[in-house]
């Protein structure tokens, strides 16, 4: 019987350290040495010669207060890697699985400022559909896909917002009151519904795509004329796109 292969080994200093990094990068303020020290269980002195070193690398930085807090260099790695990302592949599975369940024309849209681009797209197979090319784009307070990003990005891109709420329809979102609540809602029930904000009688769904901070990078989206949609079938396109982005998500936290 052949031996199972053993564990590679893990070096213990730089394990400590990228404890201490990832400590201070999930914590909003700074940590002292001494709270550092208790939460990872190790001594003091170590705790601090490997503050030091992280501190050179540029990766902390030691505030006046005699408190440590993680650097930005650690979301510009993080940042990097998202980047890095062949996010159609990652996404593809899904976005197939929500061709499959509902004939329509399925996006894959990531946020550039006050707008989304479409960087993928599965055609509708039905007869009648809504048509948006790859590389085309949309206001993200009037599509799916937008609002969906717009829900989990709100706190950033609210103030952006005021006076840029172009209307469209007679059912676009104009003011940053209805935006607020329609973010409310979203958060909600877990997916995004544009009922016709950007074209007359072109009904959107969105759910966001988020890295582990809670930031969204991008939305997968259903769209379809409202000729098409089903009676009741609003919950159900919604979940089914909730339950896809959730699926991308969690992939993405395991890469």
């Amino acid at each position: 019987m052949s031996e199972a292969p053993k564990a590679p080994k893990v070096d213990s200093t730089l394990s400590k350290g990228l404890a201490i990094l990832e400590n201070l990068a999930a914590h909003q303020g700074s940590k002292g040495v001494t709270e550092l020290s208790r939460e990872l269980e190790l001594t003091k002195s170590n705790t601090f010669r490997l503050l030091q070193t992280l501190i050179t690398l540029g990766y902390v930085k030691h505030l006046d207060d005699k408190t440590y807090a993680a650097t930005l260099k650690t979301w510009q790695v993080g940042r990097s890697s998202v980047e890095n990302l062949n996010l159609r592949a990652v996404a593809a599975p899904e976005m197939a699985f929500l061709s499959q369940e509902t004939g329509e024309a399925i996006y894959l849209a990531v946020p550039e400022g006050l707008n989304v681009i479409y960087i993928d797209k599965v055609e509708s197979l039905k007869p009648i559909r809504s048509w948006n090319p790859v590389g085309g784009s949309a206001p993200i307070h009037c599509v799916g896909t937008g609002k969906a990003i717009l829900s989990s990005n709100f706190e950033q891109l609210r103030d952006k917002l005021d006076g840029q709420l172009a209307r469209y329809t007679d059912k676009t979102l104009t003011t940053l009151d209805e935006v607020s609540a329609d973010v409310a809602e979203t958060r909600k029930q877990g997916y995004a519904f544009d009922r016709g904000e950007f074209r007359d009688r072109i009904l959107s769904f969105g759910a966001s795509i988020l890295l582990p901070d809670g930031e969204a990078i991008a939305a997968l989206g259903i769209s379809l004329p409202d000729i098409n949609m089903a009676e009741g079938g609003e919950d159900r396109l919604g979940m089914l796109v909730h339950h896809a982005a959730e699926g991308v998500t969690q992939k993405l936290r395991q890469l």
